[in-house]
């Protein structure tokens, strides 16, 4: 666990124009810097970055955050990798404050990596010695650059070749890291053996598993590594840290089911592919890819299994799904794998097919639609009960309503009497992400009032967080998520020992539900260019006016109650503001 101290530090250090620029060329646009957003497809730059706030924030797509958060959706990096980059530039150690067991396992992971590494060399330099694997390679149409741009290498027969690598072999950590298995009667040998071996990577490139095919018919055909404290099948996608560039430049990713079929396309120029392993697609997975792309392309084959890993692949890809970016899925003809299609026919054909594949909308209601013809009543009613939780978990809000819009065509029902349906459907836990910290439970009270006052005490605070310091700015009792936000910001900005920034906001609202409303305030600010006198007088002023409309809301309560169900404090403030003048609430400015 990195310590939000740290966080501040670092933000703090760190120049954002310089993260983002080494990455996405920034051109200077008055006092900010523009580019074209690298998070969706656009002629016109909408892209805006702060130097002052140390924020970037797109206009067209609402993409925004921190330096911390630009690493993580551009390069497709974890939270603690993006730290751990920022902090090696800025020239600083990243402290943690660890749970029991933690550095431990940490050490542990960093031995079972650098134990992989070396069986990985070993892998590479017995390729070089199996004229056999280099023979299969060739036939599969593998030329050696690709071989070794994949780091391919080859598991020769026999027991315990990895003996030669690794002196201890009865080290209990070969086991850990998936290279040995340990028999009966004590034996222990190497669990690859006579494959084609393809190291695994993680979005550092660190190597954390392998998968071995063989060179026959025998099976398995293909032995992935086990789950170890390094490697999970539900969170890593073969061939990603090595296709993120190509990801980057062609705007989407393809995803396909075979190590040979991720070689194959890069093979011959689609450099963009990446396979699961050995699983099916999982919400992990497909919040990775959307990270790095606008369309994920699933690509399998057109028989009964495939469309199985193709409805898996929907039925993950739904919640995390945001517009703006999309889904397709493109079945192959029967027999015939990504490998096969695109050797056969070439790159033009292939990716003339990905441009036609299917998208998620379509092949969610024609699937549907297949297993529950809409041509009765009944079948009109099986479509809309299997289609309604399914539009109900979309995270794309313009999407799902389309969506309902097509399904409400195709049941006969009507629009407004469906989204009734759909709600209903919605898992009772609701969406959205969780609150970083517990919020107060609002009261019934008067009809809320508009939000103007709020919202120009958030945008304050955001953009100078040391006005929650200098002032006594008040908790509002409200719903809604503009007083969440509001109490949750002002909590944020007066604990702790180090000064609150924009940026330490931002990053540390980033996972929440308060991120919107933040980023939200943060855009309309970017072309008012308020000085930061103008901004304290502005949360001044919207403070001392809140505080006069709730007091002014409180007495209207009083007045609405009979004199005699009024306690004394209660009769003694109501005349006390009586004979100040107050006749009832004013308007606010």
């Amino acid at each position: 666990m990195i310590p939000n101290d740290f966080i501040q530090t670092l933000l703090a250090r760190v120049d954002i124009v310089d993260v983002v620029d080494r990455l996405v060329p920034l051109k200077k646009a008055g006092a900010n810097y523009q580019a074209c957003c690298p998070f969706h497809s656009e002629k016109t730059p909408s892209f805006t970055v702060s130097p002052t706030k140390q924020f970037y924030h797109c206009f067209g797509c609402g993409a925004h955050g921190t330096a911390i958060g630009f690493l993580m959706d551009y390069s497709g990096k974890s939270f603690p990798e993006a730290v751990e980059t920022l902090a090696r530039d800025a020239g600083l150690e990243v402290p943690r404050v660890d749970k029991p067991g933690e550095r431990e396992r940490r050490e542990q992971s960093q031995d079972v990596c650098e134990m992989l590494l070396a069986a990985a060399k070993f892998y590479r330099a017995q390729l070089k010695e199996s004229p056999r694997a280099i023979d299969y390679l060739k036939r599969r149409g593998l030329t050696g650059v690709v071989a070794a741009h994949f780091g391919i290498g080859y598991a020769p027969a026999g027991w315990q070749n990895l003996a030669a690598v690794f002196p201890a072999y009865d080290d209990a950590a070969l086991e850990a890291a998936g290279l040995v298995i340990a028999g009966e009667n004590g034996k222990r040998y190497d669990r690859f053996r006579e494959r084609v071996m393809f190291p695994i990577h993680d979005t550092r490139g660190r190597v954390i598993g392998f998968g071995g095919r063989v060179l026959d018919s025998s099976e398995p055909k293909y032995l992935n590594s086990p789950e170890t404290s390094v490697f999970s099948k539900g969170k890593e996608l073969y061939g990603l840290y090595l296709a993120r560039n190509a990801i980057r430049e062609a705007g989407r990713v393809v995803v396909v089911e075979g190590y040979m079929d991720v070689v194959a396309l890069a093979q011959h120029g689609v450099g963009y592919a990446v396979a699961t392993l050995g699983t099916a697609t999982t919400s992990v997975h497909a919040q990775k890819l959307l990270r790095l792309a606008d369309s994920v392309v699933f690509c399998f084959d057109g028989d009964a299994a495939g469309r199985k890993a193709a409805w898996r692949a929907l039925e993950n890809m739904l919640p995390v799904l945001v517009d703006g970016k999309e889904a397709r899925f493109l079945f192959l003809p029967d027999g015939e794998d990504p490998d096969d299609f695109v050797r056969q026919r070439g790159k033009a054909v292939f990716e003339q097919a990905i441009e036609q594949a299917m998208p998620l909308s379509e092949y969610l209601l024609a699937d549907l639609a297949r297993q529950h013809p809409p041509t009765t009543a009944e079948g009109r009613a099986a479509l809309v009960a299997a289609a309604s939780p399914l539009i109900a978990q979309i995270g794309a809000p313009v999407l799902a309503a389309l969506i309902r819009r097509q399904l409400a065509e195709l049941s006969g029902l009507p629009e407004a009497q469906l989204g009734t349906l759909v709600e209903s459907a919605a898992p009772a836990t609701g969406g959205g992400r969780d609150v970083a910290r517990p919020q107060p439970v609002a009261r019934r009270g008067p009809a809320r009032r508009p939000p103007s006052l709020l919202r120009a005490l958030l945008q304050g605070v955001v953009l100078e967080p040391v006005l929650a310091r200098r002032h006594d700015l008040p908790h509002v009792d409200e719903p809604g998520p503009e007083a969440s936000a509001w109490n949750a910001v002002l909590d944020y900005c007066t604990s702790g020992h180090q000064e609150p920034s924009t940026a330490g906001i931002v990053q540390h609202f980033a996972d929440t539900v308060h991120a919107d409303a933040i980023a939200e305030v943060l855009a309309a600010a970017a072309d008012q260019a308020l000085g930061a006198e103008q901004v304290e007088v502005q949360v001044v002023g919207a403070a001392q006016r809140l505080r006069q409309a709730v007091d002014e809301r409180g007495i209207t309560a009083l007045l609405r109650q009979p004199l005699e169900a009024l306690s004394s404090d209660e009769r003694a403030a109501l005349v006390e503001r009586l004979r100040a003048g107050a006749r009832g609430p004013r308007s606010e400015p």
